[in-house]
C-alpha cells in the first residue's frame, strides 16, 4: 500500500521511471508523449544531459545556503541572465521554488510598494475572471476560476475580477479584433473607478491565460490599452508568465510580443524546466527602490529562496533555450502545430476555437459549434479526453470549466521545444480519437 497522498484518490497513477526526450515511461515500459510537458513545464524534454550536468555539478560545489545568510554564484548568474534578457524596466529578481510563491511574493511586494510609498490606503488587487495564478491563499484570491476558489471562499482575501479578453465568447457581431480589445481592457478603467483609484495597488493577469482557459491569446492592442490605464491610475500592472514564460509562446518573456512591460513579473515552470522546482519573481529598479530607501527589508521570504542548486538549474535552462535557438524553433514548431491541428480540427463539429502561440495552443470543445454551446459539465468531457489520450500513450492537459469554472471544456497543448515533426504527427494521431471517442459518447 501507498503513503502517497495522490491528487485524485479515485484515480491512481502508474509509476513513471525513466524520460527520454519528448517521451516519459512507465514500470511496464509504455512511453508516452509528453504532449502538455506536465504542466507546460517540460521545455527541454527529459533526460537534457547539460542540464543534469549543471546539476551535478553544483551539488560537488555547495548544494544550498540559507539567503538569510548568504548568496550564491548560480543564483547571482541567473538573476543577471534573466535581467539581460528581459522587459525594459525589470531590474530585480527574487527566487522562489514555484509559480504560486512567485505569484504570492508578486502580491506582497506590490502592497509593500505602497506602504513605503507613503499611500497605504491602496490594498486592492483586479485580477481577471477564468486566470489562474497559484494555489497559495493570496494567489488563488487573485485567480478567478470559481470552481478552483469556491470550497475555500472563507479564506480568499477581497479581490475583484473583470472579464478575461476572451474573443471567441465575448467579441459582438460585427466588432473588430481591435476594438474588442479596447472594450475589454476599458473594463479595467471601469473597476478602478468604481473601487477608488486611490485605493487599488495592482492589476493581475496572464498575458496569454494558460490552464484555465486553454492558450486564451489577447486581442491586438489589449495590453497596451492595459499598461495606459495603470500608468493613468499609478496602478501597479503585474504579469503572471508562470505558464505562458521562458520561451513557451516563442519569446522568452510572453509579454513581449504584446510590446508592454510589466512593474512585476511572475516566471516559474520553464524557468527550471522540470529538472529542478524553481520560480521567480521580477520587478522594477523603482519597486526595489521605494524598499531599498524606505524600510530595507521585504517583509516576505522562504526556506529554499535563491536554492543554488536550483539556480544552477535555471541558469542552464535560460541558457540553453537562448543559445541553442529554440525560440525562432518554438515558432516554427508552434506554426506546424497549428496547421495540424486546423487540418484535423478546423472542420471537427465538437470543436469551436483553435488558439494561442508558439507551443502553447488550445482547442475549445463545444456541443454544438453554430450556437457555442458547451456540453454539459456532468457529460466529464475533459475528463475522458485526458484518460483516453493517456491509454493511448499522449499526455496532454484537458480541463472543465473554460468557460466560467463550471461550464466548458478544453484540451491544452504545451510540448517540449524539442518536438520533432513526427512527433507533432503523433500528436494528432493520437488525440484525434481521444477527442472523437470522448465527444460522440456526450
Amino acid at each position: 500500500m501507498s503513503h502517497i497522498f495522490p491528487r485524485h484518490t479515485r484515480q491512481l497513477p502508474p509509476r513513471a521511471v525513466s524520460g527520454e526526450g519528448c517521451y516519459l515511461i512507465d514500470e511496464t515500459g509504455k512511453r508516452y508523449l509528453d504532449a502538455s510537458g506536465g504542466a507546460a513545464v517540460s521545455c527541454l524534454g527529459h533526460g537534457d544531459p547539460e542540464i543534469i550536468g549543471a546539476i551535478k555539478a553544483q551539488l560537488d560545489d555547495l548544494a544550498f545556503a540559507h539567503t538569510g545568510f548568504f548568496t550564491s554564484q548560480p543564483a547571482e548568474e541567473l538573476a543577471d541572465l534573466l535581467i539581460a534578457n528581459a522587459p525594459k524596466g525589470l531590474d530585480r529578481v527574487y527566487l522562489v521554488s514555484g509559480g504560486s510563491e512567485a505569484a504570492e511574493a508578486a502580491i506582497k511586494l506590490a502592497r509593500q510598494y505602497w506602504v513605503e510609498k507613503g499611500e497605504p490606503q491602496r490594498g486592492k488587487v483586479i485580477a481577471r475572471k477564468q486566470s489562474y495564478h497559484g494555489n497559495t491563499i493570496g494567489a488563488l484570491s487573485a485567480g478567478g476560476n470559481e470552481w478552483r476558489r469556491a470550497q475555500f471562499g472563507p479564506l480568499l482575501l477581497d479581490m475583484s475580477h473583470i472579464d478575461a479578453c476572451y474573443e471567441y465568447r465575448l467579441r459582438l457581431d460585427g466588432e473588430s479584433l481591435e476594438d474588442y480589445g479596447r472594450r475589454a481592457a476599458d473594463a479595467l478603467e471601469a473597476e478602478i473607478l468604481r473601487l477608488g483609484p486611490e485605493t487599488v495597488m495592482a492589476f493581475m493577469a496572464e498575458p496569454v491565460v494558460g490552464a484555465t482557459a486553454g492558450a486564451l491569446t489577447p486581442a491586438p492592442g489589449y495590453f497596451r490599452r492595459i499598461r495606459e490605464i495603470c500608468d493613468t491610475y499609478g496602478v501597479l500592472l503585474i504579469l503572471d508568465e508562470v505558464m505562458c514564460g521562458m520561451g513557451r509562446t516563442g519569446t522568452l518573456f510572453a509579454c513581449e510580443q504584446d510590446g508592454v512591460s510589466p512593474d512585476i513579473a511572475c516566471i516559474a515552470k520553464g524557468l527550471g524546466a522540470g529538472y529542478q522546482p524553481i520560480g521567480a519573481m521580477l520587478c522594477t529598479g523603482e519597486i526595489y527602490d521605494a524598499v531599498a530607501t524606505g524600510s530595507g527589508f521585504f517583509q516576505h521570504g522562504h526556506t529554499y529562496m535563491g536554492h543554488p542548486t536550483a539556480a544552477a538549474a535555471g541558469r542552464a535552462v535560460v541558457g540553453a533555450i537562448l543559445e541553442r535557438g529554440l525560440l525562432p524553433r518554438v515558432t516554427a514548431q508552434g506554426e506546424k502545430l497549428a496547421e495540424r491541428l486546423t487540418d484535423r480540427f478546423g472542420q471537427h463539429p465538437h470543436v469551436g476555437d483553435l488558439r494561442g502561440r508558439g507551443l502553447f495552443r488550445g482547442i475549445e470543445l463545444v456541443r454544438d459549434r453554430e450556437t457555442k454551446d458547451p456540453f454539459d459539465p456532468s457529460q466529464g468531457v475533459a475528463g475522458k479526453i485526458k484518460k483516453a489520450a493517456f491509454e493511448a500513450g499522449l499526455i496532454c492537459y484537458p480541463m472543465a470549466g473554460t468557460i466560467d469554472g463550471r461550464r466548458g471544456d478544453h484540451v491544452l497543448l504545451a510540448p517540449p521545444f524539442i518536438i520533432e515533426d513526427t512527433q507533432l504527427d503523433e500528436l494528432v494521431d493520437k488525440l484525434e480519437p481521444a477527442i472523437d471517442a470522448a465527444t460522440r459518447a456526450a
